[in-house]
C-alpha cells in the first residue's frame, strides 16, 4: 500500500528543513557511507582536469554536503550551490569554503529568479528531485542550463522497482532513522516524510525515461555500496553535444547499470533480480 501524504507535503518541504537544520548534519552523519556516496556520484560525473575552468551547479545543496562532494571531485572549479531552505544555507555558511564556492537562496524549480542562468559545465542534484512538485519541468530546466556535452548527476533514492529494497529501507527508517530523529531533533516529521517520499518516488526505469524525455543522452544508472545498495543510485545523463541529436531522441532510455562510469576505478554493481 502506498503511504498517504503527510503534513510536510501540504506545508512545504523547505520549511521543514528550516526547522531541522541545526540537527541535520549530525543525523545524516550517523549514516555510514552518506558522504562517501555523495563523493562517488560527483566523481561519476567524470569532470576533467580537477575542474579547472569549469562552472558547476549544485542544486539542493542543503548544509553543503553535496557541495563538498563536488568540490572534492573538482577542487579548481567555480561552484554555485542553491537551496530553498534559508536555515540549511545558514548551516552551510558556517563551514569553511574556498572563494570559488558561493551559496544562493533559491527555488530549484525556478532558478532564473535567483540569477542562476548558466551555462554550466555540470550539475549535481542530490536528494532533491523527489521533493519537487514539477519534476519533469525541473529536468528540462537543468538541460537548458548545461553546456552541450555537459553532465547531470541525480543522486537519489529509488526503491520502487525492488521489494527487497523497500523492505530494507522501511526497516532502517523505522528501526533507526526515525527513532534517532525523535531523540536528537525532538521531532520525526521530516524523517517520516523521507521514508514516504522514497517509497513513492520513481523506480530506476521511470526516472531514466524522465531523463530521456527531458533531452538527456548517455543515460547510466549505478548504485552505491553498503546497506544502501539498490536504495541510493546515481542517475547520469548528458546534454547532447549536437543539438540535432536531442530532437532525434525518443522517450525510451537505455538503462545499463553495468555501464562504465566516466571516472576510473569505480566498481559498478548489478541490480537485484
Amino acid at each position: 500500500m502506498t503511504p498517504k501524504p503527510g503534513p510536510i507535503e501540504r506545508g512545504g518541504v523547505a520549511r521543514s528543513f528550516d526547522a531541522h537544520a541545526r540537527t541535520y548534519d549530525k543525523l545524516v552523519g550517523s549514516n555510514p557511507g552518506y558522504h562517501a556516496h555523495l563523493r562517488l556520484s560527483a566523481k561519476r560525473m567524470g569532470l576533467p582536469d580537477r575542474g579547472r575552468g569549469l562552472r558547476l551547479l549544485d542544486v539542493g545543496c542543503g548544509t553543503g554536503a553535496s557541495t563538498a562532494a563536488l568540490l572534492d571531485a573538482a577542487p579548481e572549479a567555480e561552484i554555485t550551490a542553491v537551496d530553498a531552505s534559508a536555515e540549511m544555507l545558514a548551516q552551510a555558511h558556517r563551514k569553511t569554503w574556498p572563494r570559488t564556492v558561493r551559496f544562493v537562496h533559491g527555488n530549484a524549480e525556478n532558478l532564473a529568479m535567483s540569477g542562476i542562468v548558466g551555462p554550466y559545465d555540470g550539475i549535481l542534484a542530490a536528494y532533491l528531485l523527489r521533493n519537487l512538485v514539477h519534476q519533469d519541468a525541473a529536468l528540462r530546466q537543468f538541460h537548458r542550463l548545461l553546456r552541450p556535452g555537459a553532465p547531470l548527476a541525480i543522486h537519489e533514492y529509488s526503491v520502487r522497482d525492488s521489494i527487497r529494497s523497500r523492505i530494507v529501507w522501511t526497516t532502517v527508517c523505522w528501526g533507526l532513522i526515525i527513532p534517532m530523529a525523535r531523540i536528537q531533533a525532538g521531532s520525526t516529521d521530516l524523517y517520516r516524510y523521507l521514508w514516504r517520499s522514497a517509497l513513492q518516488f520513481d523506480g530506476v526505469k521511470t526516472l531514466s525515461e524522465r531523463l530521456a524525455s527531458a533531452g538527456f543522452e548517455d543515460i547510466r544508472v549505478q548504485t552505491v555500496p553498503g546497506w544502501q545498495q539498490h536504495i541510493v543510485h546515481t542517475f547520469l545523463g548528458r546534454r547532447p553535444a549536437d543539438p540535432a541529436a536531442a530532437q532525434a531522441m525518443t522517450a525510451e532510455a537505455d538503462v545499463d547499470p553495468e555501464a562504465a562510469t566516466p571516472a576510473d576505478g569505480i566498481e559498478v554493481t548489478k541490480p537485484p533480480a
